[in-house]
């Protein structure tokens, strides 16, 4: 065959392989989702790990934490958020607190004690975050909100709410302020995507947790919200479980990990014990919403009785659907919640990650 025929084909070759590259790259590169996270920090382990994953899903390019909200009215539970972050290399994100809502107000089971957390030797665990030193500047939730959704592009942020609804009910109230001309309900309807949220239970006539403690704001938000929610039920995150064999196994490239120590002082470190992972699936619906992870049912609307019961109810013209799951689904979202969450950092600088480069 003729030398110059198979240099022009290689070369023809090359070329062709370079666009195939180029047009395969183009159309599946993603802008990362702008997430605002809206969490009750405190009162249950599922809000660390999706923070976790938050944290693991940005640094994989997938998602841009914009800010962290918090429901639960207690002191430590910021700096909580601040020190999971910190850990994760990512201590930029501005957090904002609820201010007087008398919610929750207890320390729980792992937030003080996570970050006063001792070894053997009565050392801190965690020499990189010092409470004490804590210089960190905290927000008041709402006003951070508005602050956050002014400086965003319209229509491009998701707000994953897993706690109550206390703040996002104070964001539609709120006024015109320095941040934006547009009262809250304006902002959100100008900047809000969509709210995906972990509330309700729709299957069982059960008051929900997220939904119960404070009741007048959830029926605010589900009953005015202006755009588009994703409601994941109690029902969905209690049929996937997080398994204890797994915090025993995959945390161990660090001797003390955040996740595992507020695990073990949360539920403690039973290989057999399950873990239900209701707010980690607002997370992973946010993030990769065109995988397949969920179903959707019908278009309605969510409503909450004075009670605290809530009800899905269809109707051709309503701006909520609610999340539905079968079980190849829950085996292919309980592995993604455990890759997602125990996903090591490849950056660490860990005196246990030194050690091994």
């Amino acid at each position: 065959m003729n030398k110059s025929f198979v240099l022009l084909k290689l070369v023809i070759s090359v070329a062709f392989f370079g666009m195939l590259v180029q047009v395969s790259s183009d159309s599946f590169a993603g802008e990362p989702v702008k997430i605002i996270y809206d969490t009750d920090m405190g009162n249950d382990i599922d809000d660390v790990f999706a923070l976790t994953m938050l944290n693991n899903l940005e640094k994989r390019g997938e998602v841009d934490l914009l800010a962290i909200t918090l429901t639960k009215d207690n002191k430590y539970a910021a700096p909580y958020c601040q020190f999971i972050n910190e850990f994760y290399q990512n201590p930029n994100v501005p957090i904002g607190a609820v201010k007087d809502s008398g919610v929750t107000a207890d320390d729980g089971k792992f937030l003080r004690q996570s970050l006063e957390a001792k070894d053997e030797e009565g050392k801190p665990k965690f020499p990189f975050f010092n409470l004490a030193e804590d210089k960190t500047e905290y927000f008041e939730a709402t006003a951070l909100l508005r602050k956050t959704l002014a400086a965003q592009e319209d229509g491009s942020v998701v707000i994953a709410q897993v706690g109550f609804s206390t703040n996002l009910a104070r964001l539609l109230d709120s006024p015109a302020d320095e941040y934006s001309p547009l009262n809250g309900r304006e902002l959100a309807s100008k900047k809000v995507k969509y709210l995906v949220a972990m509330a309700g239970n729709f299957v069982d006539k059960h008051k929900e947790y997220n939904v119960v403690n404070d009741v007048p704001a959830a029926r605010k938000v589900f009953s005015e919200w202006p755009t588009d929610i994703y409601c994941s039920g109690f029902e969905v995150g209690r049929e996937i479980k997080m398994i204890g064999v797994a915090m025993l196994n995959d945390y161990g490239y660090v001797k003390y990990h955040p996740v595992k120590e507020a695990y073990s002082l949360y539920r403690g470190l039973d290989p057999k014990a399950e873990q239900c992972t209701w707010d980690l699936t607002t997370i992973l619906f946010a993030a990769r919403q065109d995988r397949g992870y969920f179903d959707l049912s019908e278009p309605g609307e969510i409503v909450i009785d004075e009670e605290g019961y809530s009800t899905f109810e269809p109707k051709d013209d309503g701006k909520a659907r609610i999340f539905k799951v079968n079980h190849d689904q829950i085996v292919r979202i309980q592995e993604a919640f455990e890759w997602l969450c125990s996903e090591r950092l490849l950056d660490c600088q860990c005196e246990s990650c030194k050690a091994d480069k």
